[in-house]
């Protein structure tokens, strides 16, 4: 009897509880590396909640944000965790309508994880689980120059914590040989640029390693090398110009 009784409270816990997530698990939400961020957690009845106590933490029960009656993290309590101090802070207009949403500003690869908004004092449970992706932005190539001795490549990383590092490789894994890197850091970020000649048709990527986050990423670009005819070759004629036509053919078909 005391074991169909339990049973019968953790149905009625399941049916009275609302977690914000769908079939597939918890919402997700992805943001580049640097940028602020917005994790929504909003009761359904809308009502006050300003003299409520609503806890964010991540999934290793991180102290995130703690808002009780007035006080928070932000005015004064103790509590929160090293990493989000300074960084976290939610919308004290909007706590009459029920809305516990926070702002996380300058996020990092190391944010990214399982939050949950919760509810602790509530009779009926209100427990929200959105995912954050924080991912290391994305490097940008350009083409600085092309003369008879190759195409320069240039790759810049802006705004990566911790520090990357930075490679040209070619379609099939090989490291490019670059000039030395230009470093500049603001603050806790990096701004790095790196440079190489391509002397060969074929696909160029730029890679950007974060080893104490385990991230990488990388842009690619494809380049065309044409080379200069020289007299003697002008001088075969047709033959040479089917010959470099068919070259070109065969180098479409190899893209990226």
């Amino acid at each position: 009897m005391k074991r169909l009784l339990d049973l019968m409270c953790l149905c009625l816990l399941c049916l009275t509880g609302k977690t914000l997530c769908d079939e597939n698990g918890p919402v997700v939400i992805t943001v580049e590396e640097g940028r602020d961020v917005m994790l929504p957690c909003s009761l359904s009845t809308k009502e006050d909640i300003k003299s409520e106590l609503f806890d964010w933490r991540s999934d290793d029960q991180t102290d995130v944000f703690l808002y009780d009656n007035g006080l928070h993290y932000n005015n004064g309590r103790p509590g929160q965790s090293e990493q989000f101090k300074g960084r976290v802070s939610h919308f004290p207009d909007e706590l009459r309508h029920g809305n516990a949403s926070i702002i996380i500003r300058n996020t990092k690869v190391a944010d990214s994880g399982v939050y949950t908004c919760d509810f602790p004092l509530r009779e009926k449970i209100e427990m929200f689980h959105i995912k954050l992706v924080v991912v290391a932005p994305e490097p940008d190539i350009n083409i600085i120059d092309a003369t008879d001795d190759g195409v320069l490549l240039q790759c810049e990383v802006q705004g990566a914590a911790p520090k990357p590092r930075v490679e040209w490789q070619d379609r099939d894994g090989n490291k490019l040989p670059a000039k030395d890197p230009q470093v500049s850091e603001r603050g806790d970020r990096y701004h790095i640029t790196l440079q190489t000649t391509v002397t060969k048709t074929g696909c160029c990527r730029c890679v950007v390693t974060q080893e104490e986050t385990n991230r990488r990423t990388h842009a690619e670009i494809y380049v065309a090398i044409i080379v200069k005819m020289s007299m003697w070759n002008k001088i075969l004629g047709v033959t040479g110009i089917l010959t470099a036509v068919l070259g070109v053919a065969a180098a479409a078909f190899l893209l990226c």
